[in-house]
């Protein structure tokens, strides 16, 4: 088996239920994992919720991760993905003071060179959203933070995998 670790984004199908949050995060802690990011959405299924998590660890370990999480009750399905397999993004929101937007040229620059959108301008300060690579978001930090970032956001991993994700049929054969 690999004993390399990798970025791997797991896709958790779930019933929407209290404390399986904590349960699911207990997992990755009992075995000293460190989660990079976490979201959770609805899903392309009426009902059905799913959380999508980054983490840096072997193949290994992932398999045994995917089949600890699947013993949840709530819990339909667990897949994981290597980064080549999936598409995925972060989205952030920088904010700024608002003077910078006008006397700082390179600011204006580097909102072009970013592919940055400006979300909202008032007196005080503006508010600058980004999707992307997560090392594209870090980068816009870097070239931001010389000016002054007054707060600063980004969310977790989202992804769909390039191939088709057979949870749908899945599901509907459970459902018979």
């Amino acid at each position: 088996m690999d004993n390399f670790k990798n970025h791997y984004t797991v896709s958790i199908y779930t019933e929407n239920n209290i404390g399986l949050l904590n349960r699911i995060s207990a997992i990755f802690q009992r075995r000293h994992i460190n989660i990079e990011s976490l979201n959770t959405s609805a899903s392309e299924i009426d009902g059905v919720s799913r959380f999508t998590i980054l983490v840096i660890m072997t193949e290994d370990q992932i398999k045994k991760i995917v089949g600890q999480i699947e013993k949840q009750v709530e819990v339909i399905k667990a897949f994981y993905h290597r980064d080549e397999d999936t598409i995925y993004q972060e989205s952030c929101l920088f904010k700024i003071k608002s003077d910078l937007l006008f006397e700082e040229r390179q600011i204006q620059n580097i909102i072009k060179d970013s592919n940055s959108n400006i979300v909202t301008v008032n007196k005080e300060f503006f508010v600058l959203e980004k999707s992307g690579r997560r090392n594209e978001i870090d980068q816009l930090y870097k070239d931001l933070s010389v000016f002054g970032i007054m707060q600063f956001t980004r969310s977790g991993r989202i992804a769909v995998t390039k191939d088709e994700m057979k949870i749908s049929l899945m599901l509907a054969a459970f459902n018979h």
